[in-house]
């Protein structure tokens, strides 16, 4: 990787970057970067992955445990010189936790070879991020990821429709649909024995290009003896109620906003892995079929069973789709 980083002199860098670049943006001097420690890879910085140069810009943002807009360092948008495309710069970053949902305790762990396995399993398919990993100077897999230009399922839920009577009627159909082709990419996945790992609304994002949901950001994995897919499954449900209830229907917000209704739920009503959300979305909106309701109730701490596999959610999802469009 040393020699990589001597493959471009200043001069030659420069008029690389002036042609993405605004004059007024382009650095005086540009620095080339070992790719070892992030930490020490910053904006204007230039790093040489398989004898490409990447402009880095800005690192990426996650909410995360409570934290909004939590800065990823491990994480960087770059600009490749060669073809002037943006791109995701992603450095291997080890964390490990553990996650309860209701008496199930899942232990997870950050891997990027598992992300790298997973690049090259759906190389193609337009339902998931795409990109390759290369080794970064220390020998760590590195994935070099496209950029995808386009809103979140949660954007595009939030924005949909003048209110819930409305969103629910006009849109909800549509959008259920489109969920359920991403809930046939995770079905792709673990038929392939993986995961996604971290399926959450803003990890699937609605390309401004082609329309399709892509799933991105599938480097955690995670353990537990008796339900392999059940993370995942939990993940879908979340997503799930949140669309559904066109966004978070909270303990917090009834109790403000609409007493009586929360005067009537009761701990049975609420979601299994965010306490404080409501699934049982029909005490809010009378008008939710109990057909559908009874689905989002799986998710619910009075659940007396649970989704095993994706393929018995989208049997269910579909009768609910051809119900909701009278078919």
């Amino acid at each position: 990787m040393a020699d990589e980083n001597n493959t471009f002199t200043q001069d030659e860098l420069l008029s690389m970057v002036r042609q993405w670049v605004p004059e007024e943006r382009v650095p005086r001097r540009i620095r080339v970067k070992d790719t070892s420690d992030f930490f020490r890879v910053d904006y204007d910085d230039v790093v040489v992955l398989e004898g490409i140069p990447y402009l880095v810009r800005n690192n990426e943002r996650e909410g995360r445990f409570g934290i909004p807009d939590a800065q990823k360092f491990w994480v960087k948008r770059a600009i490749d010189l060669i073809t002037g495309k943006v791109k995701i710069l992603k450095w291997s970053f080890r964390e490990q936790f553990r996650s309860r949902i209701g008496d199930m305790v899942f232990e997870c762990v950050r891997s990027p070879q598992k992300e790298a396995r997973i690049l090259e399993i759906v190389r193609g398919r337009p339902d998931f991020m795409q990109g390759e990993s290369v080794k970064d100077s220390a020998d760590n897999d590195l994935r070099i990821v496209d950029y995808i230009r386009g809103k979140t399922i949660e954007e595009v839920t939030l924005s949909s429709g003048k209110g819930h009577e409305d969103f629910f009627f006009n849109h909800y159909p549509s959008l259920l649909s489109d969920f359920m082709a991403s809930i046939r990419a995770i079905r792709f996945l673990h038929e392939n024995a993986e995961k996604h790992g971290d399926i959450r609304r803003d990890h699937l994002i609605r390309d401004k290009t082609t329309g399709t949901y892509r799933w991105i950001d599938f480097d955690y994995n995670y353990r537990h003896g008796a339900s392999r897919f059940g993370y995942d499954l939990f993940g879908l449900g979340n997503t799930l109620i949140f669309i559904t209830g066109r966004g978070d229907v909270t303990t917090h917000s009834l109790f403000i906003d609409k007493p009586g209704i929360f005067d009537k739920l009761a701990e049975e009503d609420l979601n299994i892995v965010f306490n404080n959300r409501v699934a049982n979305l029909k005490k809010v909106y009378p008008y939710v079929p109990d057909f559908l309701n009874r689905i989002l109730m799986h998710f619910s701490i009075g659940a007396q069973v649970y989704y095993e596999d994706t393929r018995e959610l989208l049997e269910d999802l579909g009768e609910a789709l051809e119900r909701l469009r009278g078919k």
